[in-house]
């Protein structure tokens, strides 16, 4: 058998592109992402229609799900019956909708992640909610389509008064695109759409007066309102979700921690396997014993704390630790007019409105057709029953309903209809009460009649009627809020947990970094050994130590001279053999940027400054406050030259004096306040004239009754007492500080230090020890000065720091 067939070329790569495009959008519009108006995706729309069908309504008696399934899969859904199953399951979940539309009878699941029952197990029905999502939908307010085999008709959406796509949220995963919109009250909701069709010029923050935020069905906190703002007013947020927990008094004098409400979409079961694994790991200490005493009543899980336990502690702990607290990421993204677009609430608002203003407007012109085409019958049946005998006579002298339905239309000037619809009646509506009762109701057409002809032609009249549905839907399922948000929130998971103690924060060359309890460095007498503080690769070498608080900010600043800034207890912790962690995994440090040096600051206040040198000599004086702020990606700290470098900044009170040292062992002395104030990008000034091979290898501010210690490549060091450094004009060329002997080596650091104080050294191959300041001579300033170290060959001191004992 012949056939005629034709065959082509085809681009390959231009038919993936189609395909792949088809596909997406199919995926896109057909099934992952919730439609604007009804908030529904196909696989819910199709359920709540095929339960209509059924009138299975909240009701009535209700029926397998099974039942329920096989209609949504036969006839508009060809798809798994397990996946259908599982969106009317969902449906029916209390813990997973804020507002169920199935009414469930049978086991479907719980917050603990147990599985609902087979389908064959379980019946179902629609909520009364639910049915209002199909009010109306029998008057041509919404368009319908063609199954997918063509064989019935199915609606494009669901005409609902229910602002579903707020009310119940919705989360889908599309191809290139992603919908999470959390539940919100339903009273809430209805509330902020009143408000916005009375005044239509409101902001999104002037809606969250009575919209304030997302409404969990797991209730618990909202913490802050910074990320609900940010996701009404762009689209996109993050808020962070607290579980509702209060700390109770045991009867045997002890305490323990109950746990009421959990954060959304958290398995419960899951998360007390986690406690659980946390205790036996020991990451949370003081937990004697926990379970579950949830009931029908509500969740309660109880968590037994040790008799010499903090409750407040192992709360802020689980907060840390566990699901107790998550971030939730909103997207607002929905089908708008075939297409996906990212919304605001207030963009989520207008759009409902609108949509209900279309509904009303098909509805209205539905019932007004059908109320002249009922007005239209009944002035026929008038007009009949006043020529009751001429009407009578006619029909009995015609030879058949034909001609008589001529002889009424010629002689009593009736429509083809009016006369099929006399000819219809029956005779009981010859009585005088029922032509009372045809009369009455001709009267209460002509009223409805002049009400939608009204309607249709005042928008404000439209705008009323959406205003009284909305009133009467939160009238009849509105409730209260269970989600409480909360105003301002103290971080208490993170300091609350960190015990304030001194750290020491090391930097290798090659750009790791860890801090570790400065306990573990015991003091050893001046010339010892030292101990190994960081196990380095051959090639590598501690190149910054630094000691801070655990709990100070510390402000990066690179040889480039720009600032980066965490918290000490943010740097990992490790120990003392440790290498640490990559730099680069923890700032966002451009290409060949490196640190130079830490700030360590506990508050960022008014009357501080931060003053900078480079290795050049230059140097600059700007108020602490300006660098109060950095973005991830680092800011300007100052604006360097190609070739200089950033290698020294200190923190001042704006009256101290300034103290540079080069590795030729100059330094020079002079007042802060030859440093007037710049911005945060300003390129500073000369502080030091040298010659062109020296360069600057530390500063100071300098404090009453220091003294400066010096100390040297190769672990010889001095302390000088500040009054042997004259204080010159900025600018000049300084004066002698240590020789740089051969012995010597080049300068290393230079700092100020006390007898209170201990020093750090801290070698190239990573061998660290601890000295006593007080042991080491205060000398003159024009000396070679003492060992301070034992170095092997070719070891050089590469780190130096000072430890402030209590």
């Amino acid at each position: 058998m012949d056939l005629d067939v034709n065959i082509g070329a085809v681009n390959i790569e231009e038919e993936m592109k189609r395909s792949y495009l088809e596909y997406s959008m199919s995926v896109i519009v057909g099934r992952a992402l919730p439609d604007i108006r009804d908030g529904l995706k196909p696989v819910h729309r199709r359920v709540l229609y095929s339960m209509h069908e059924l009138r299975n309504y909240f009701n009535r008696a209700f029926k397998k799900s099974a039942r329920v399934v096989g209609d949504v899969i036969g006839k508009y859904h060809p798809h798994g019956d397990a996946a259908v199953y599982d969106t009317i399951v969902r449906m029916a979940q209390t813990f997973s909708m804020r507002y169920v539309l199935v009414d469930g009878q049978g086991n479907f699941g719980s917050v603990d992640g147990d599985p609902a029952a087979a389908m064959r197990y379980t019946e179902v029905r629609m909520t009364q909610l639910a049915q209002e999502f199909l009010s109306d939908i029998d008057k041509e307010t919404v368009d319908f389509t063609e199954n997918y085999d063509g064989s019935l008709l199915e609606p494009v959406v669901l005409p609902t008064t229910v602002p579903n796509l707020l009310v119940n949220g919705s989360s889908g995963i599309a191809v290139g695109m992603a919908t999470n919109i959390p539940p919100h009250n339903l009273s809430e909701v209805c509330e902020a759409l009143v408000k916005l069709i009375d005044h239509p010029e409101m902001e999104v923050r002037d809606l969250m007066r009575w919209l304030p935020g997302p409404d969990f069905p797991t209730g618990a906190f909202i913490l802050g309102r910074a990320g609900i703002l940010e996701a009404y007013g762009t689209g996109r947020g993050i808020i962070r979700i607290r579980a509702r927990a209060f700390i109770e008094k045991a009867g045997n004098g002890r305490e323990k921690i109950v746990i009421s409400e959990i954060p959304y979409q958290v398995n419960k079961g899951k998360l007390l396997e986690k406690m659980a694994e946390l205790v036996k790991e020991r990451k949370i200490e003081g937990i004697s014993e926990i379970r579950d005493e949830s009931d029908r009543e509500g969740m309660r899980v109880v968590i037994e704390v040790k008799r010499d336990g903090n409750p407040m502690v192992v709360l802020n702990r689980l907060y840390k630790f566990t699901q107790m607290e998550v971030s939730l990421g909103i997207i607002m993204l929905a089908i708008v007019n075939g297409q996906p677009e990212v919304l605001t609430l207030k963009k989520v608002l207008e759009y409902f409105i609108a949509f209900r203003r279309e509904i009303i407007i098909r509805r209205t012109i539905f019932d007004l057709r059908k109320a002249e085409e009922r007005a239209h019958i009944l002035e026929g049946l008038r007009k009949a029953l006043d020529f009751l005998d001429q009407v009578i006579e006619m029909i009995r002298s015609a030879s058949d309903p034909k001609e008589a339905k001529e002889r009424l239309i010629g002689e009593l000037e009736l429509s083809e209809r009016q006369a099929q619809a006399i000819l219809d009646m029956r005779l009981q509506r010859l009585t005088g009460l029922e032509r009372e009762k045809i009369n009455n109701e001709y009267e209460e057409l002509i009223k409805n009649i002049e009400r939608f002809r009204a309607i249709l032609g005042n928008e404000q009249l439209v705008r009323e009627i959406i205003k009284e549905e909305l009133e009467g839907i939160r009238a009849r399922h509105g409730d209260r809020r269970r989600t409480e948000i909360l105003e301002d929130v103290e971080d208490l998971d993170i300091e609350d947990l960190i015990a304030d103690e001194e750290m020491v924060v090391t930097i290798s060359h090659t750009g790791y970094v860890k801090r570790s309890p400065a306990s573990l460095y015991r003091a050893q007498k001046r010339g010892g050994k030292g101990m190994t503080g960081v196990k380095t690769k051959a090639e590598d070498f501690v190149e910054l130590l630094f000691v801070a608080s655990s709990h100070d900010y510390l402000l990066f600043f690179t040889n480039k001279a720009r600032v980066y800034w965490r918290k000490v207890h943010e740097i990992p912790e490790a120990g003392r053999a440790s290498q640490g962690k990559a730099i680069v995994n923890l700032l966002d440090l451009q290409k060949d940027e490196k640190v130079a040096t830490i700030l360590p600051v506990r508050d960022f206040e008014q009357g501080k400054y931060v003053v900078m040198a480079t290795c050049q000599g230059f140097v600059k004086k700007t108020d602490l406050t300006a660098y109060s702020r950095p973005r991830t990606g680092g800011i300007v700290g100052l604006k360097i030259r190609e070739e200089d470098e950033l290698i020294g900044v200190r923190l001042t009170n704006g009256n101290q004096d300034i103290f540079l040292t080069t590795q030729f062992g100059k330094s020079i002395r002079f007042s802060e306040e030859e440093l007037r104030p710049m911005g945060r990008v300003a390129a500073g000034v000369t502080g030091i004239r040298m010659d062109p091979e020296d360069r600057v290898v530390g500063m100071d501010a300098l404090d009453e009754g220091a003294t400066i210690l010096t100390v040297t490549e190769n672990g010889y060091g001095k302390r000088t007492k500040t009054e042997e450094y004259r204080r010159q004009s900025r600018g000049g060329k300084g004066i002698l500080t240590i020789k740089t002997t051969e012995r010597n080596g080049l300068v290393v650091f230079a700092y100020q230090v006390s007898n209170q104080d201990q020093l750090m050294l801290m070698t190239g191959q990573g061998k660290i020890i601890r000295l006593r300041v007080a042991d080491i001579s205060t000398i003159g300033r024009n000396t070679q000065g003492v060992k301070l170290i034992d170095l092997a060959e070719d070891e050089k001191v590469a780190g130096v720091a000072k430890v402030m004992e209590d």
